[in-house]
């Protein structure tokens, strides 16, 4: 099957968007990240520079693990002062101090909602590599030349500092701690340097490439954000062009149809007007004049109910009271045609919606059922409640099956296989449903079986 014009100039909006966002590798300024996200409950993406609420959860994040972790040392060191009256008392007020201290930043964070500026984050970003650096450097003045490993005080700057500063500013916290961790072993065994050249090797290659990862995923967010953008404003010419070729057709069709009957009326008045015309025909011809203008202007109000309709009035109502008014109403159709209607509804069954529009719409389903019926057939009108958070209710008639050709083209406007009909009959119908919640679909199409099947919320949208 041939492409139309619209799907072919889709795949070319589509291809030049994907290519232009693959040949976009611009970076992020070196404030963003938290793909830790995830960790903390939200699930969603913290890409972005600008956004205080994702900077807030990181800092949360950073700031508990570093409490958990002075907090740890604290009571390490205080068994170990039980125990072996090792390290100095100084020690331990030092460790209360940093507990205290983060304990504070941590509630800080936890219940500040007014945001940051790019620069007091900046600065939020120094206290935590500086607070850090200058516990572990403390602590190991403290206790030189004594066996200690304060230098794990240094693992979250480092990581920290991967995460949102620029590469030379992730080295030279990899330093500081490689200073620290190496201050630590000094006047030690010589094995000491060697586990503290081992240290530095691990902040070094830590540091660095989770710097890479992190810039990785930046670059990498980036082209999604433009990719994002991109496709949306493909997605957005498409809609105009979609909709500028769907006004198009639907001009064309309401030409189509307006101009057969005032063509009929133009034709007949002529013919009515000709001197010397015999009475019997003059009348004739107003009567077909008069049938189309009556045809033109039903053609009119359905077209003006389809382009503008009225809003609905949710309101609660009995379905199957609604089901009968409509069998009796289209009762007299039905028996010009031998056809019989049949409603099966609980009595109590009751929804909330608009119970006029809804009658409309089952009305012209109805309509179409007992059109597509011969004599002695019977059309059902069936409800009932769906999984008790919908009510369907089934138009069935026995004249199936539709073709497939009409199938594909059954609810757009217009569109008609009846003799006389306007085509707007069941896209009227929709919009209905549809403005209740819910929505109409060709349930069964077989022999001898036909259903459209409305599917309507049971509970009030309001």
């Amino acid at each position: 099957m041939a492409k139309s014009p619209i799907a072919r100039l889709a795949k070319i909006e589509l291809v030049s968007a994907v290519a232009t966002i693959a040949e976009d590798r611009r970076a992020t300024s070196h404030w963003p990240f938290s793909v830790m996200a995830p960790t903390i409950g939200q699930g969603a993406s913290d890409f972005v520079a600008s956004d205080f609420e994702s900077f807030r959860r990181q800092e949360f994040l950073f700031s508990s693990l570093n409490l958990l972790l002075i907090g740890s040392l604290f009571i390490l060191e205080f068994i170990s002062r039980l125990v072996r009256n090792k390290p100095p008392l100084v020690v331990l007020w030092v460790l209360a101090a940093g507990v205290a201290a983060q304990s504070i930043h941590v509630a800080w964070m936890s219940w500040r909602t007014a945001p940051l500026s790019a620069a007091k984050r900046e600065l939020v970003t120094l206290w935590s590599l500086g607070f850090n650096s200058g516990l572990a450097f403390a602590l190991t003045c403290i206790t030189i030349k004594s066996d200690s490993a304060y230098y794990a005080l240094m693992l979250l700057p480092v990581l920290e500092a991967a995460f949102r500063l620029s590469l030379g500013a992730t080295i030279a916290m990899v330093i500081v701690a490689d200073f620290i961790t190496f201050l630590g072993a000094y006047g030690l065994r010589f094995g000491e340097y060697i586990e503290a050249g081992a240290m530095s090797v691990i902040y070094t290659v830590m540091g660095i490439l989770v710097w890479l990862l992190i810039n990785n995923l930046r670059e990498r967010e980036a082209r999604f954000v433009n990719n994002l953008a991109e496709l949306e404003r493909t997605r957005e010419r498409l809609l105009s062009e979609e909709k500028l070729a769907t006004v198009g057709r639907l001009s064309r069709s309401i030409a189509h149809e307006i101009r057969n009957p005032v063509a009929m009326i133009a034709s007949s008045l002529a013919t009515a007007a000709r001197q010397g015309q015999d009475e019997a025909v003059r009348q004739e011809m107003f009567a077909i004049a008069a049938k189309e203008a009556a045809r033109l202007e039903q053609l009119t109000t359905d077209f003006l109910v389809y382009a503008r309709p009225r809003p609905v009035q949710i309101g609660r109502a009995n379905v199957a009271d609604m089901l009968n008014y409509v069998a009796s109403v289209a009762r007299a159709h039905a028996a010009n045609k031998g056809v019989a209607i049949e409603v099966s509804a609980e009595r109590e069954l009751e929804g909330y919606f608009d119970a006029g529009q809804m009658q409309q719409a089952l009305l012209n389903l109805v309509q179409n059922a007992i059109d597509a019926c011969g004599g002695g057939d019977r059309v059902n009108l069936n409800a009932e409640r769906n999984d008790g958070s919908a009510i369907r209710i089934d138009v069935i008639d026995p004249a199936g099956p539709i073709s497939n050709e009409t199938v594909e083209h059954i609810f757009e406007p217009l569109f008609t296989t009846k003799q006389g009909g306007n085509g707007l009959g069941l896209a009227i119908a929709r919009n209905i449903v549809r403005a209740h919640g819910g929505d109409i679909v060709l349930k069964s199409n077989q022999p001898g079986r036909v259903c459209f099947s409305i599917a309507i919320p049971a509970r009030s949208l309001n």
